[in-house]
């Protein structure tokens, strides 16, 4: 079976173009771990009437900021673990997430420092951080309260 290509080329707000190439056996899996990765990088933003059709944006919400509502909902005071999130993401929204999957999304708002996490990395333990700072959570897409 000969190899197939498939290529993904994202523009961010700041006008930066991100190629995310793949060649070699290409099945369903592996072009859902790719669109993962392109929510992973935060998707496209919205398209306007000149830019064109953009697949990713239509799918709205994200499985980011899924799991993003299931920590502010379910656990906003308590620390909890990647598992955790797995189990209320997949009761929640009756759709199977990996826990890998998970996982890195934490990571990732635990980066931005949406939540704090402790413990070894086997057994990481996350909570929603006490104060988001205001640049972080505009880029995010969060409305502040005051």
């Amino acid at each position: 079976m000969p190899a197939r290509k498939m290529r993904v080329e994202l523009f961010d707000s700041e006008g930066n173009r991100y190629s995310i190439s793949f060649e070699g056996q290409v099945t369903r899996d592996k072009a859902v771990r790719l669109l993962d990765l392109v929510e992973l990088l935060g998707g496209v933003p919205g398209s306007g009437a000149n830019q064109g059709f953009d697949p990713v944006s239509t799918r709205t919400p994200s499985k980011y900021d899924k799991v993003r509502a299931i920590v502010q909902k379910q656990f906003p005071l308590v620390w909890f673990s990647s598992k955790e999130v797995q189990t209320a993401f997949e009761q929640e929204f009756k759709q199977p997430i990996g826990l890998s999957t998970v996982a890195t999304y934490l990571a990732r708002m635990a980066g931005k420092r949406f939540l704090m996490k402790a413990g070894p990395s086997n057994g990481l333990k996350y909570k929603a951080a006490t104060s988001v700072p205001e640049v972080a959570a505009k880029a995010a897409g969060i409305v502040m309260k005051q």
